[in-house]
């Protein structure tokens, strides 16, 4: 697969039809508010659905309820051994590089900025995180697990999302494509997975081919189970490598919304981490993960904990001896690891459940004002994995 910028184009026009068909139902029914309250009650695979449930959601939870016919078990079981071992780093980088990459996308902070509300960060990091705790538990696709049903609703999300900015006129289709696109949707996953790969990378952290690759594929599952179309999206990471490089140099540059978003995402973790003198940290994270340049488009401030921050890789490096050298060591950094992400999301969480409900509004006052067309530059990293 080598994408084209005419075939990425031919992607920025396609949605999800079977879940954009659905919503478009609820919403013509007047049955969201029903859906809603009654899928608060499903939140484990294999649940009853409960009586009440209107007839075309009952028909697409059912099409939905199973991952893909072609999934591989072995694979799945090294990308969560994968996880485990790399915890708190892919927390790390999905916090501090793939949410900032999000923001790098002009369309796609202004989609953020109106779906979330510029109010409420912590709902959208807890979301995150939350879905990947589900997706890498080793029930996650099995009865009880959590995974299957918080895919469904967000499938749906994105599809209400799509139906509230057409409905209203509040999106430029010619210019910007369908909301939440096949392209954004590929983009979104090369973020979380490839992107994520590269940050551990750039953090020092030593990776097999085999488990990088076994990461990469559990995400692809999640986007066969999101609606990305099959056929589009990159198999492997060397095309993963030129879909994301391609959907960069089109898109990346600086928003104000962008900006906005990166200083509530700042604030947010100097408020989790305790004290303040650590604070500048969160910043010197984001700016040596995304680069000087990325960094300077979202306003990350510059701190004397940037010089700091590139000691983290020898700093790593000491721990992942102590790892491959003592088995007792590395089960406590594991067990260390897995505390301090359950911490993190307590925090972002505050001890409740998050809930993907189909929204019935969106925020009114959508959207910041937008500065004058910047050239978008941008230069790919180094290669992801380590012999």
């Amino acid at each position: 697969m080598n994408p084209t910028e005419a075939s990425m184009d031919a992607l920025r026009h396609v949605g999800d039809e079977l879940a954009d068909a659905t919503v478009a139902t609820l919403f013509e029914r007047g049955e969201v508010g029903t859906f809603n309250t009654l899928m608060r009650y499903v939140s484990t695979a294999g649940s009853p659905l409960p009586d009440g449930l209107p007839e075309v959601a009952r028909e697409y939870l059912h099409v939905t309820s199973a991952p893909p016919s072609w999934v591989d078990w072995g694979e799945m079981e090294k990308a969560r051994l994968f996880f485990i071992d790399n915890n708190v780093h892919i927390s790390t980088a999905l916090s501090f590089a793939a949410m900032p990459a999000c923001y790098l996308v002009p369309h796609v902070a202004r989609l953020l900025s109106a779906t979330h509300g510029l109010k409420y960060p912590s709902k959208r990091m807890a979301e995150t995180g939350q879905f990947t705790v589900y997706l890498m538990r080793p029930d996650a696709f099995e009865a009880g697990g959590r995974f299957v049903p918080a895919a469904q609703k967000v499938r749906l999300l994105h599809a209400s999302i799509r139906h509230h900015l057409r409905r209203e006129d509040r999106w430029d289709v010619g210019t910007d494509g369908v909301p939440i696109c096949q392209e954004d949707m590929i983009g979104g996953q090369m973020f979380f997975s490839m992107l994520v790969l590269d940050s551990l990378h750039r953090l020092g952290i030593h990776m097999s081919s085999e488990g990088a690759e076994a990461y990469f594929y559990a995400w692809r599952v999640v986007g066969a189970m999101l609606g990305v179309d099959q056929d589009a999206v990159p198999k492997t990471l060397d095309e993963a490598r030129r879909f994301l490089d391609l959907y960069m140099i089109r898109h990346m540059g600086p928003s104000s919304e962008g900006v906005h978003l990166t200083r509530q995402l700042i604030d947010l973790y100097e408020e989790v981490v305790p004290g303040t003198f650590f604070d500048p940290i969160v910043s010197a994270l984001i700016r040596h993960l995304v680069g000087d340049t990325c960094g300077d488009w979202l306003e990350v401030p510059r701190t004397p904990w940037d010089t700091v921050v590139k000691a983290v890789p020898h700093l790593l490096g000491v721990l992942e001896t102590i790892e491959d050298r003592s088995p007792l060591g590395a089960w406590a950094l594991d067990r260390l690891g897995h505390l301090t992400t359950v911490l993190e999301l307590s925090s972002l969480t505050r001890g409740r459940v998050m809930h993907y409900a189909i929204p019935e509004h969106l925020k009114k006052d959508y959207g910041l004002p937008t500065g004058p067309p910047h050239t978008r530059r941008w230069t790919p990293p180094a290669a992801t994995v380590s012999p």
